[in-house]
């Protein structure tokens, strides 16, 4: 009986993807006028309508939200290993104090910061640009990537720290040489994470660029939902399913590193 309500709640859960897919391969007039999940007419051209359906191809909003994930997980990965590193093993005065700031700053909704960041970036004329996008990543500023770097390298013995000082190693080799090679496990979770968070970011993008050729996925869509009418709803849905595949493809070939890194990083 548990089994039956669970995949009763699955069902319910899922409908509306599954009603996305379906919406997708309808034309345009029937999308609302036949809501149910048996479309008495099957096209594909809402694909290739949505993918031009804004003065750029869509491919070049993929290219635009996949450079800018991929250089949020770089600089995810270097600056807040960087950082848990140095709150977790270095001793220096006000480290306490650095760790307790970097607790209360996951605390910190993102919009209590727009406004500073934004006049910030402004002044630097950075302005539809990455570099508020991207700028941010390499300076530690997801702080819960740092708390959860931290918990694991507690995780790892500190005589393999003596060891390599004893051999001559100093700060950074034993950084780089010990402590980055055990991290993989929460150096993936990190990645995932950012991945998936910088993928579906739709606020940030949304400030910092106005031109339609640094559009990330998000902006885009949203674009696409402000000029369509009725009948576009159809290429709505196809191009929505087709910016979910990525994510999704990441996160199923790599869900069993999260879990792995999940419950090795300090949490079991």
């Amino acid at each position: 009986m548990r089994h039956v309500v669970m995949c009763a709640f699955v069902l319910v859960m899922i409908y509306p993807l599954i009603w996305m897919v379906v919406s997708s391969v309808k034309p345009g007039n029937l999308v609302l006028s036949e809501p149910g999940l048996t479309p008495s007419e099957v096209t594909f051209q809402n694909y290739r309508d949505g993918w031009n359906a804004l003065d750029e191809p869509f491919s070049l909003f993929f290219l635009n939200s996949l450079l800018v994930s991929v250089g949020s997980i770089v600089g995810n990965l270097v600056s807040c290993s960087l950082a848990a590193y140095a709150l977790a093993r270095l001793e220096f005065r006000g480290r306490k104090l650095y760790f307790a700031i970097t607790l209360v700053s996951v605390m910190l909704p993102l919009h209590v910061l727009v406004v500073p960041q934004y006049i910030f970036f402004s002044q630097l004329d950075m302005v539809n640009t990455y570099f508020p996008l991207l700028l941010p990543k390499f300076l530690a500023t997801d702080a819960f990537f740092t708390f959860l770097m931290v918990q694991f390298i507690r995780t790892i013995p500190r005589e393999l720290d003596a060891a390599a000082w004893v051999d001559g190693a100093g700060p950074f080799r034993i950084y780089w040489s010990i402590v980055l090679p055990l991290m993989k496990p929460a150096l993936v979770t990190a990645a995932i994470f950012t991945f998936i968070w910088t993928w579906n970011d739709f606020f940030t993008p949304l400030i910092y660029l106005t031109s339609t050729e640094m559009f990330t996925v998000p902006v885009a869509l949203n674009s696409m939902m402000s000029s369509e009418t009725a009948n576009g709803v159809g290429a709505l849905f196809a191009m929505s399913l087709l910016s979910l595949l990525p994510v999704l493809v990441f996160f199923v070939t790599a869900q069993k590193y999260l879990i792995r890194g999940i419950s090795t990083t300090g949490l079991k």
